[in-house]
């Protein structure tokens, strides 16, 4: 294993020419980056998930209902076990054929036998309480942690000059307050990669997880190279989206339409503005080019800077859907369906179809009904939700 390990941390590797980890290593006259310090993230990321459940709980669930945010779920399929077995082992979604398969089986005309399935399906979906206190919870974090980004860093030098993030290397001190910022945000993104298996399922879950895994590595790496003046620049940035996207889907789950919609449209210019146009211009241009000019070459430089070109280009997808959104805003005049990351994964919401009285029904209709996507940020014209 040590040897592993030292093979892995090869100091030609991860560091600049001629700097080595004893440069690194701590002294009684300044503290440095030490990657045992990181192993701090993995307690401290249970005790914000736990913070988390009880903040939903006692916290944002009594301010939820207090602000008339609904608090039950989708009506609930009656239970059926031949429907059920269907649902959970075949299909949620039958076709015609086995639509009328179970219609003979059940003596069931069609039109209920996909109520049932959408019913069913649409129980599935978190209540909108669950979705508002999950909001809320981001939305004070990010709110916190972002503040306190801002606070931080408008005293540093580098904030107003980004080679200064450069200059010195490597003996640039460990402030506690840096220490503090980055690793309370690495357990934050540490809290996100586990819990997003139990929060509400969205259709880019995929991307998510990517954007997560590409983060928590960006820290990392980043602290134990005491590459950490840039990341905090960085970390700060993606945060002033953030709060206000949590924002707009609370405005939502509350029914303040023109808030939601407002906030909405300033959280897309926030988005834009930052992700493409700050971050490019600020964050890649000085790891692109002034970390060279300062630095020189070596081999880990590369592997932060695809890292942070694979974050751009998460910038890019989202943004696009966000302008799709906001360009449905300006010319509807009201906010329609953003797709960028709050559309759970479970089917759209479907209209309530009235069971027929006829039985054996033959009527072959899909079942999807009229969609109205109720999950998006921004959807019928109501903000919903998302990363």
């Amino acid at each position: 294993m040590a040897g592993i390990l030292a093979w892995f941390w090869n100091e030609r590797f991860w560091l600049p020419h001629n700097v080595t980890w004893a440069d690194l290593q701590s002294t009684e006259e300044a503290a440095f980056p030490q990657a045992e310090d990181l192993y701090l993230a993995f307690p401290l990321a249970f005790c914000i998930f736990m913070i988390r459940l009880l903040f939903e709980r006692f916290i944002a669930k009594p301010c939820a209902l207090g602000l008339k945010v609904q608090a039950n779920g989708p009506q609930k399929a009656q239970p059926n076990a031949i429907l059920e077995k269907v649902f959970t082992a075949i299909t949620k979604h039958p076709d015609e054929k086995r639509l009328e398969g179970l219609s003979k089986q059940l003596d069931w005309d069609v039109r209920s036998i996909q109520r049932w399935f959408r019913q069913r399906r649409n129980q599935e979906k978190p209540s909108t309480l669950t979705k508002f206190c999950e909001s809320m919870w981001r939305f004070t974090f990010y709110l916190y942690i972002f503040t306190y980004g801002v606070r931080f860093l408008k005293k540093t030098p580098w904030l107003w000059n980004t080679r200064q993030c450069w200059n010195g290397y490597p003996y640039q001190p460990l402030m506690p307050d840096l220490h503090y910022y980055y690793i309370v945000e690495l357990s934050f993104y540490w809290s996100l990669m586990f819990s997003q298996f139990i929060d509400i399922k969205r259709k880019d879950f995929g991307i998510m997880f990517t954007h997560h895994i590409v983060t928590v590595t960006l820290i990392t790496f980043s602290y134990v190279t005491n590459l950490t003046r840039v990341g905090t620049l960085t970390l700060c940035l993606h945060d002033a989206a953030d709060v206000v996207l949590e924002a707009a889907k609370m405005a939502n789950y509350c029914k303040c339409q023109k808030l939601s919609d407002l906030l909405f449209l300033t959280f897309a210019i926030v988005f834009i503005v930052s992700r493409l146009g700050i971050y490019p211009l600020w964050i890649l241009n000085t790891t692109l080019f002034e970390l060279y000019e300062a630095l020189g070459n070596f081999p880990a430089l590369w592997v932060f800077n695809m890292l942070l070109v694979i974050l751009q280009i998460l910038h890019c997808f989202w943004s696009y859907l966000i302008i799709k959104a906001a360009y449905k805003a300006i010319s509807k005049g009201k906010v329609a369906k953003d797709d960028r990351s709050d559309i759970e994964s479970s089917s759209d919401e479907e209209e309530t179809v009235p069971r027929s009285k006829t039985p054996h029904s033959t009527i072959a209709t899909n079942g999807t009904g009229g969609a109205n996507g109720t999950n998006g940020y921004l959807t019928g014209g109501t903000c919903s939700e998302e990363h």
